[in-house]
């Protein structure tokens, strides 16, 4: 993989920078008394650079689909024609889950001013849906069908609400240690599965990886 050259480094830097600097404000004052000014202040640099880099101040806050990585639509097109889909969309996920990873301490705070700030829910559900209308399209070509035929859609919203799950089980366990791709694993594990019910061995745990 070629490595990003220093102009794209530094663009990385700007943008980890805005999205950090929104995330401690709202964190600390609450959505409603942070401007677009203040975040580009706390990371030292104009109005006109934030802009470059965000739409609205929701999107600084909300951050990047951790699932419209560059390459998860091929990766999903090239996967083993023979593997079921709900297995292709997790092995497409792959980088995004290990990028995830390595800015726990970002996504762990993330979700916090998320809780703390219900408005924000609409603007993360209008994201997911536009999300998954795309990852249903993706859906039908591999599966050979028509986007509205049901299943590519329905693929796609489960898929959505098993990473949220296994998202919010990797923030509920801070102390635990255990990976974001274990919960991810564990989740469309169930849902590949069928979903069944827990036996009482998995009483405690139902995360049952699959890798």
């Amino acid at each position: 993989m070629t490595e990003p050259g220093l102009r794209d480094r530094k663009k990385q830097q700007t943008r980890a920078a805005l999205m950090d600097a929104a995330l401690r404000l709202v964190e600390a004052r609450g959505y409603d008394q942070v401007t677009v000014d203040d975040i580009s202040a706390a990371a030292d640099v104009s109005p006109r650079t934030f802009f470059n880099y965000f739409a609205t101040k929701d999107e600084a806050v909300i951050g990047s689909d951790p699932a419209a990585n560059d390459g998860m639509r091929e990766r999903i097109l090239a996967a083993d024609p023979e593997m079921p889909v709900i297995g292709a969309i997790l092995q497409a996920m792959w980088p995004a889950l290990a990028a995830m990873e390595t800015e726990r301490e970002i996504w762990f705070r993330r979700m916090r001013v998320m809780k703390q700030n219900p408005s924000l829910v609409v603007a993360l559900m209008t994201r997911s849906e536009r999300m998954e209308s795309e990852l249903a399209q993706t859906i039908a070509q591999r599966a050979g069908t028509a986007p509205d035929s049901g299943f590519p859609l329905l693929a796609a919203m489960c898929s959505g609400a098993a990473f949220r799950s296994a998202l919010i089980r990797w923030a509920a366990d801070r102390e635990g240690g255990r990976s974001l791709s274990h919960y991810v694993n564990g989740a469309f594990g169930m849902l590949a599965a069928g979903l069944p019910d827990p036996t009482s061995e998995d009483a405690h745990d139902v995360s049952h990886p699959t890798t």
